[in-house]
């Protein structure tokens, strides 16, 4: 009978161990791992391998293939790699697989082999080369860190928000370190390097040199170190063969180790002991492994959060699974299925062998109006596919217009944004789209854009009135718009000219294009306005004084009070103005004067057709009663009791008022009578009312 333990092997003086294997690597691989660049994702993700790198003694003409795997070895994808040397591979914590070229061009590609970008880490890298590179994990994301030929470092540490950092110069390094890594400390990223014997500290700002506390004396090389996932920890491998093990801020040591080897390892990582808080390094040799533990760790950080594993069945199109994952744990709608379904539907764009009309209403029926979905967002992914038709037919069901108007542009589908904007009734993104148009399209093919859409040909027009007159002229030439053209003529005439010469010329455009438009009053009027200028013009130069702007009634008001009568009435005449309106005008212009003898003469000089009533009423409001009861007199019938009434004489009022027997006069003189000083009129009104009444 088999012993039981016969499979156990001591490890130190109280552990054992045991190895089985849980599976085999479902992988092909036609050379041997050494032989190629490989990149482990953590937490059994995906694995990539870059055979046939650039080495001196491979053909020259053989192109290098990129394979990706999962982590039991089944293929995700295979790629010919055709573009520069690589130096080295890593994954970022979304899983993307970075690839470091010697030129320093970082190229990120997808889970399944999808090209997705790619930066540059510098020129100061693409003039020296990369001689190394190391991708490492911060709180802020993953970073890349380059060594480069003149023995200077260059990192980014948040390749997703990429802002380089040229690390201090080592004085001392004259060719490459032994060794390096990146660590991270209070939030910064450093480089930790070997030189010699010889530890040295890299930050933002300084090169600082460091030693591991409690170190075996007699060492004159570091020749491998090692971070913990957390970065709380560091493994130093020395030429003496002993392992260093402690805090990463070379504080404080945790243990030490001799294993008796001094050639230099091929890895050493660290790792957690199962079923254990303690911490082990891993040291492996060309065939030995070595396990050393004696760092515990007192915190433990859960990384892998439920929704990092719930984009990594996405990215691994296990939407099925992540689905039910969701539903059973009852995550919000909107973290769970509802963007589960949105990878989805970005992934369904991207099979070219079902038709535009299929997909689209593949997705819409999955869909629906799930809440937090954006079909503007699937539509871009469709779009960057090349599949512009798809795009339009999903853009249907977005219910937000500012969400479809900004990728319609993008497609250079403009028209159909406009009538988009259009439908919206967002003004602001009916105007985005019109400026868009403008740079877009040539000014005839704009301008007849417009005439298709009046509503906003309406909102162009009123942008131009108050930003580009020019572009609001053509528009009204381009739809023979003359009456609309006029107006912009006789607007112009006064903002944009300053000389009369100049103003008369677009007056007469403005009065050409009334008479195009088929209206004579407006171009009649237009020339009385260029008359007037004229005339405005030849009174400045002749009386001196300002003419020029004013309306035909102030000039002929201005003129009569520079006692120029004869001049004022020679305007009226020329321009027509009927007598009760020059009459009118007189009479204010004289009573401002307060020129009562030209006044009274101006009475005399014909019969007034406007009546004595308004020089009673002018000299009044000039508080001039002597002069209105000169007038007051020569007022007719009609009015006489109100012009008595204006300067005072209630007495005669009544009298006139019981003489012509009118009830509405009697009533009105009677609201003028005041107290005892008014007593004899007022009864005077109530006897003649009552006689009034026994007849």
């Amino acid at each position: 009978m088999d012993c039981y333990t016969a499979n156990w092997n001591p490890l130190g003086d109280s552990a054992f161990y045991r190895k089985y294997e849980l599976y085999s690597m479902d992988w092909d691989l036609k050379e041997e791992l050494r032989d190629c660049l490989v990149a482990a994702a953590p937490y059994g993700g995906p694995i990539a391998l870059l055979r046939n790198p650039w080495r001196k003694e491979k053909a020259a003409s053989v192109r290098p293939v990129l394979d990706i795997y999962s982590a039991s070895g089944m293929p995700l994808a295979s790629l010919l790699w055709k573009s520069g040397p690589v130096v080295s591979l890593g994954w970022s914590a979304e899983e993307e697989l970075l690839c470091v070229q010697e030129d320093g061009a970082v190229l990120v590609y997808g889970l399944h082999g999808d090209f997705r970008r790619h930066f540059s880490m510098g020129n100061e890298v693409l003039q020296n080369r990369v001689l190394d590179a190391r991708i490492f994990h911060t709180e802020f994301g993953s970073g890349v860190a380059i060594l480069t030929g003149a023995h200077r470092f260059t990192l980014s540490a948040n390749v997703g928000d990429l802002k380089l950092r040229r690390m201090p110069e080592v004085p001392v390094l004259q060719s490459a370190p032994s060794c390096w890594a990146a660590l991270c400390q209070d939030r910064v990223a450093h480089i930790l390097l070997a030189v010699g014997p010889d530890l040295y500290l890299l930050d933002h700002a300084a090169c600082s040199a460091v030693t591991p506390p409690g170190l075996a004396p007699g060492v004159s090389s570091f020749l491998q170190m090692a971070v913990s996932f957390t970065y709380r920890h560091l493994a130093l491998f020395t030429d003496t063969g002993y392992i260093w093990m402690g805090t990463a801020s070379l504080k404080e040591k945790l243990c030490e180790f001799n294993c008796n080897i001094r050639a230099p390892p091929k890895q050493m990582v660290w790792c957690s002991r199962p079923r254990s808080k303690e911490r082990a390094v891993v040291v492996a040799w060309e065939r030995r492994l070595m396990v050393v533990g004696d760092a515990p760790e007192s915190i433990q950080y859960k990384q892998l959060t439920i929704q990092v594993l719930l984009d990594r069945l996405v990215l691994r199109r296990l939407y099925p699974l992540a689905i039910q994952i969701c539903e059973y744990l009852r995550l919000p709608e909107v973290q769970g299925v509802s963007r589960i379904l949105a990878h989805w539907a970005c992934y369904k764009v991207q099979q070219k062998d079902v038709s535009d009309e299929d997909v689209a209403r593949a997705i819409n029926q999955k869909l629906g109006d799930t809440p937090g979905v954006s079909y503007s967002d699937i539509a871009a992914r469709a779009y960057g596919c090349g599949r512009t038709e798809l795009a339009i037919k999903l853009l249907e069901y977005e219910p937000r217009s500012g969400e479809q108007v900004p990728l319609l542009l993008k497609m250079k589908r403009s028209k159909l944004a406009l009538s988009k904007a259009i439908e919206s009734g967002d003004t602001d993104l009916v105007f985005t789209v019109l400026l868009h148009l403008k740079n877009e399209l040539n000014r005839g093919d704009f301008f007849m854009t417009l005439r298709n859409q009046p509503t906003a040909l309406s909102l162009y027009r009123q942008f131009c009135k108050h930003q580009e007159l020019e572009t609001l002229k053509d528009l009204y030439n381009q739809d023979d718009n003359h009456q609309e053209l006029g107006s912009f003529h006789i607007r112009a005439s006064y903002a944009a000219e300053e000389r009369i010469e100049g103003r008369v010329a677009a007056l007469q455009t403005a009065a050409d294009a009334f008479y195009k438009a088929k209206n004579e009053f407006a171009a009649k009027a237009t020339e009385d306005q260029m008359r007037l200028l004229r005339l405005q013009r030849r009174l400045e130069d002749e009386l001196g004084g300002q003419f020029l702007d004013l309306s035909l009634h102030d000039t002929v008001t201005t003129l009569i009070l520079g006692g120029h009568n004869k001049r004022a009435e020679q305007l009226a005449r020329d321009f027509r103005i009927p007598d009760k309106r020059l009459w009118w005008l007189k009479l204010t212009a004289l009573a401002d004067l307060e020129d009562w003898e030209e006044l009274e003469k101006f009475s005399k000089s014909k019969k007034s057709p406007i009546g004595y009533l308004p020089f009673v009423e002018i000299c009044m409001k000039q508080h001039n009663k002597y002069e209105a009861k000169k007038y007051a007199s020569r007022v007719g019938p009609e009015q006489k009791v109100k012009a008595l009434l204006l300067v005072g004489d209630v007495a005669q009022a009544a009298d006139v008022a019981i003489e012509h027997r009118n009830e509405a006069e009697l009533s009105l003189v009677l609201s003028h009578c005041t107290g005892a000083t008014d007593g004899a009129t007022a009864d005077k009104i109530q006897r003649a009312r009552a006689q009034a009444q026994k007849k």
